[in-house]
Order: C-alpha cells, then structure tokens, then sequence
C-alpha cells in the first residue's frame, strides 16, 4: 500500500536537504526555501539542535517537514515527537523503519545496490532513497535499478541538481533530493538571498518539466 504522503512528494518533485553547520544558518535557509515556493523540507539530524528547528517548521502551515540522517530508533522517536512526517537514512536501519511505520510516517531509507534495495523494502521501506546517485551511475543507475523494481518508490540524492534532475524523473526517480547546489552555506552565510531563491525557483521548475 503506497504512503498517502507520497503524492504529496511527487507532486513536488525536488526534496531540499538542509544540512548546514549551526541551526541559525539552517533556519535561514528554510525561511527563504519557503519564501520561494517550496512546501517539503527535509532536516538533516548533522545540523546541532536540529530537533526544535524541526518542531519549529512543523507547526508552519502548508509545510512538509522531515528528518534525515536519522542515526537511530531514539532519534527517529524525538523526530516525531517534533513533528517530522518522514523519516530518512543514508543506511537502511529496520528499527527506524518499524519507528516510523508505526507513527503513520514515511520511512525513506537508503540503498544503493539491488541486494540493499530489496533488503529496504523487505524492511518496510516506503520509499528507497538511492544513495550517492550521482558517484554510483546517476540517472544509468537509476534506471537500471527501475527495471529491476518496477513498483518501487525511488528519491535519488547525492550529486542531484536542478540541471541533471530531468535525467533523474525520466528515468524513473518518483522524486529527487538536491543538497549542497540548493542550499549552499556559503551563500547563506553571505546573506545571498536572492541566489538560494534562484536555485530553488530553478528546482521548481522541475514541477512544470
């Protein structure tokens, strides 16, 4: 049975992975994410006091808010108790799945290969986050994978921009997620608004693609 937030993160196509080195600057990039359309977040658990910022963009109208680099069950638990609806691994970790299932969130953990990938959905995994895309193949290795699951729910990331993610949907990603060339730390640091709304504005126009 499909994830009824999976529509949802189709629908929006690009999930911006927010990992900055301070809560302040991870902030900042989520209030100009928003600013410029975007209504899916995902917070990485690398950011120091990422929980409340979590809690924080949770209780934001009209805001998708996850968590990623969840390292654990306990830390998955804290995650929803902020407020995350999906839960995301680098790894794919059977406890947090089971912590994430029985709260009624998406559980996306990470795979690479076809023997990882079936071993995520085996776990309950309701989306298989293909993880690093870009160094493993890219798009070629997405589409390879997508020949072998047919049904399966795949979010690349790892080398993904708003240039090469055309390649990745049409070769059969559901969605994709796009870090560093989104939100760059630098440019935040700078205070270079207008050039984070520009990337995110380019990664929402994957939606009319």
């Amino acid at each position: 049975m499909t994830h009824p937030l999976i529509p949802e993160l189709r629908r929006a196509r690009v999930v911006p992975v927010i990992r900055t080195s301070t809560a302040a600057l991870a902030a900042t990039a989520c209030q100009w994410l928003r600013e410029a359309g975007m209504t899916v977040l995902e917070i990485t658990l690398t950011i120091p006091d990422a929980i409340p910022l979590i809690r924080e963009m949770a209780a934001e109208p009209g805001l998708v808010v996850g968590a990623g680099t969840v390292p654990d069950a306990r830390a998955a638990e804290a995650c929803l108790a902020a407020g995350a609806r999906f839960l995301v691994t680098p790894w794919t970790d059977p406890d947090v799945i089971v912590v994430a299932r029985a709260a009624g969130a998406c559980a996306m953990p990470g795979a690479l290969t076809p023997t990882e990938i079936r071993a995520a959905l085996a776990a309950g995994a309701d989306v298989v986050k293909i993880f690093p895309a870009g160094s493993a193949g890219g798009p070629a290795h997405v589409k390879s994978l997508r020949a072998v699951f047919p049904r399966a729910v795949f979010c690349p990331t790892g080398g993904v921009d708003a240039a090469n993610a055309p390649a990745y949907l049409a070769a059969g990603a559901d969605f994709v997620g796009i870090g560093g060339k989104l939100v760059d730390e630098a440019r935040i640091a700078a205070g270079d608004k207008s050039a984070i709304q520009r990337a995110a504005r380019d990664a929402l126009g994957l939606m009319q693609a």
